[in-house]
């Protein structure tokens, strides 16, 4: 694709700092720079010292037109190994990012005199990180939105200020989380699917404080996104084409440009010199691929991971567990270092002893090469964004267990309007736990039907990133319509 000018572009790419956006928003920078662009991709500084301690100082090396650069996120030194507190870390950025931010760019575009780096001709920031706008207004340049959500999720959000409006939230009473107050049906949002309760709308309504910082750094960030030039989602429109809609009436323009993971592997070749690049917080497990490769039977293990931020009390753990060791099934699990509140997840012995035959346990793995394997037959989620739409991508069904966010979102749209997915009781019991699996597995009913779209869909996400496919065609277009201009 020729550029406008002659001169190269040059997108600086601004993930929100946690591993859940981080990872999309790489896709769409090496995206990017296989259609030619300059990438600068920013991390905070904390996150730039756990991506050096998982892979090596070599992961943050880059390529000449492919560099990392940092700015603070404004919270106090810390050298933990895990993922900060959301809230802080919302407050924090929205807060003191800014100024560095504006830095950042007069560096680059000063070192630009004398070096081939091009100067910073847009942002791709992500959705919540919105103090970018003020940045991109203040060079006249344009930027795009990346919300990583998916469509459903995004317009729930976008709902909130109407949700305060009608006096249901703040709630009344905490007491309102369990007493059904939660089960109440909304079905006047344009777009979202008429069987949406309160309780399906992302959970940062679940508060009685007026003044608390992710509902009000909800209301902010999405009043903000009006101002962006673009918004882009990692989804695809005969997906959520009813909530993309919706959200084309009340947003700028919105491209629909997922899943990243398949456009990805299509755009871009293993020979790539992005291809090896990564943006992992943690030290990924080989062996895993090994492990399954070992396992002839097709569609015979299930995969197990709650993501980068999810966290359960122990009990919760050992429900899972004994729920997969009585299921009878081969299993691999993914358990982080910091998966159990406050303590170190300690699984008992004799659930390690009856398991350790068919049951794999890792603290992280390559969650995509997982999930294509021919092997895998079920995943048991929290429903994050990126999981959900890896999953359909791949023709996994789910088992879902949202905890925050829009994950309860996700998990509504999976098993509701999608047929891919049961949901399980978030007082999660043993029993359940097995009946769900061995019905995923080979249910003649519920469980059949559920693979049968699940492979429907993957089909589905196949045709959109397809040359001709509706999101190929919306990144070339958001490329020329908005990044280039």
């Amino acid at each position: 694709m020729g550029s406008a000018s002659s001169e190269k572009a040059h997108a600086v790419c601004v993930p929100f700092p946690a591993q859940g956006h981080m990872n999309p928003m790489l896709k769409v920078a090496k995206l990017l720079h296989s259609h030619g662009f300059h990438i600068t991709f920013v991390l905070t500084e904390f996150n730039h010292r756990r991506l050096v301690l998982s892979s090596g100082q070599e992961a943050v090396r880059g390529l000449p037109d492919f560099q990392f650069q940092t700015i603070p996120d404004g919270l106090p030194f810390s050298e933990e190994d895990a993922t900060q507190d959301i809230p802080t870390l919302c407050d924090s950025t929205s807060m003191n990012c800014l100024p560095h931010f504006r830095r950042l760019i007069a560096e680059l575009n000063e070192e630009n005199n004398n070096d081939s780096r091009p100067p910073v001709s847009c942002i791709v920031s992500d959705g919540a990180m919105s103090f970018t706008l003020d940045a991109a207004r203040e060079l006249g340049i344009p930027e795009v939105l990346f919300w990583t959500t998916s469509a459903c999720g995004y317009l729930a959000y976008n709902y909130y200020r109407h949700l305060i409006d009608r006096g249901l939230i703040p709630l009344k009473d905490i007491g309102n989380v369990s007493d059904g107050f939660l089960d109440a049906k909304v079905d006047w949002i344009p777009g979202l699917m008429k069987d949406m309760r309160l309780k399906d709308f992302p959970t940062f309504i679940r508060t009685v404080d007026a003044n608390d910082i992710m509902l009000n750094f909800v209301v902010q960030e999405m009043s903000r996104a009006s101002l962006a030039s673009a918004i882009i989602l990692n989804t695809f429109e005969d997906l959520e084409q009813s909530a993309i809609i919706a959200l084309e009436k009340i947003l700028p323009p919105i491209y629909s440009i997922g899943p990243l993971t398949l456009l990805n592997r299509n755009e871009i070749s293993n020979e790539s010199p992005t291809a090896t690049i990564t943006a992992s917080l943690w030290k990924k497990d080989d062996f895993c691929l090994e492990w399954l490769n070992s396992h002839h039977d097709p569609c015979s293990i299930v995969y197990i991971n709650f993501g980068s931020i999810t966290v359960m009390t122990n009990e919760q753990l050992l429900e899972f567990a004994w729920g997969l060791a009585n299921s009878g099934y081969h299993f691999l699990w993914v358990i982080r270092p910091d998966l159990v509140k406050g303590e170190s997840s300690v699984l008992p012995l004799e659930f390690i002893e009856e398991t350790k035959e068919r049951g794999l346990m890792v603290s992280w793995c390559a969650q995509e090469e997982v999930l294509m394997h021919p092997t895998v037959s079920v995943f048991l989620t929290h429903s994050g964004w990126n999981s959900t739409i890896e999953s359909i991508s791949f023709g996994v069904p789910m088992i879902c267990w949202p905890f925050f966010a829009e994950q309860q979102t996700n998990c509504r749209y999976s098993c509701v309007e999608w047929g891919v997915g049961l949901e399980i009781d978030n007082n999660v019991k043993r029993k359940e736990v097995e009946e769900l699996i061995r019905e995923m597995m080979t249910g003649e009913q519920k469980g059949k039907e559920i693979r049968n779209k699940a492979m429907e869909w993957k089909e589905s996400a196949i045709k959109a990133i397809d040359p001709d496919g509706a999101s190929l065609i919306n990144f070339e277009r958001m490329i020329n319509e908005v990044l280039r201009n």
